[in-house]
């Protein structure tokens, strides 16, 4: 049985950081088969380390975004959005809370 870490929505709130990890990890995959800048090594080892830091940084990001935002949504009450600084402002219930 697979465990769902994030619901569909938490999903969709991280999907501005899919993209740029999909962007990062596209021009990884391009510059490890072709290698448009030389044979020199520490250029090469520089582009990797270049690409692979703010990848693994995001990831990690992405990933305690994720964990704080599904965490939020079962703790603190939820409101229609742009309502929660609106004064008077009811939380709405969950049809999938019981």
């Amino acid at each position: 049985m697979a465990i769902n870490v994030f619901d569909r929505d938490t999903l969709l709130d991280l999907t501005v950081n899919f993209v740029p990890l999909f962007i990062l990890l596209f021009f990884f995959v391009g510059y490890v088969v072709y290698n448009p800048f030389g044979v020199d090594l520490g250029g090469r080892i520089l582009q990797v380390a270049l690409l692979l830091a703010p990848f693994v940084l995001l990831a990690i990001l992405t990933y305690l975004s994720g964990k704080a935002i599904a965490t939020a949504e079962k703790t603190a009450p939820v409101y229609l959005p742009g309502g929660a600084t609106v004064d008077g402002a009811e939380p709405i219930e969950d049809e999938h809370e019981e």
